[in-house]
């Protein structure tokens, strides 16, 4: 599986800080975009649907882990970010537990030449097996890099 390598460094965060979690997720949009996975077009709605998501139901899977995603008009193919936080955020999680990793999948609203909706599928898979996998959570908390991030994604890309 080589979904990891829609994770760029450059995409990624492993200190974040942020206030809340609206705060989180507009920085997380705001990492996208400036790292080019995200064109600045699509940035505000990028952000207001990653909003409208957490109010219809929760992202945060528990363990700590949250997995904002969202379908977004304009995409032509998936947009993803790993980002650790400096300290947890209250995400609302189905455990009630503080969210320190969150996991964000932008993918466009219908099939592409780069996107395939069942491939889709497969990909939240493995991504849900991360949240769940417990060295993969406990490392992550612990780089010291980006990219370390990405390599740690690689590693796990059997999950």
């Amino acid at each position: 599986m080589t979904w990891w390598k829609h994770f760029k460094p450059s995409a990624c965060n492993h200190k974040l800080q942020a206030e809340n979690k609206d705060h989180a997720l507009e920085l997380i949009i705001e990492t996208m975009t400036k790292a080019k996975v995200l064109g600045p077009e699509l940035s505000e709605s990028a952000n207001r649907a990653l909003l409208a998501r957490e109010e219809l139901a929760t992202t945060g899977v528990g363990r700590g882990v949250a997995i904002p995603h969202v379908k977004l008009a304009g995409l032509t193919s998936v947009a993803c970010s790993i980002v650790v936080l400096r300290e947890p955020l209250d995400w609302a999680a189905v455990d009630g537990d503080p969210v320190d990793i969150v996991i964000t999948i932008l993918r466009p609203d219908s099939f592409t030449e780069d996107f395939d909706p069942g491939q889709h599928i497969k990909m939240m898979q493995w991504i849900a097996g991360l949240a769940r996998e417990g060295d993969f959570c406990s490392f992550a908390r612990c780089v010291d890099k980006k990219s370390t991030l990405v390599d740690l994604l690689k590693e796990h890309a059997h999950v």
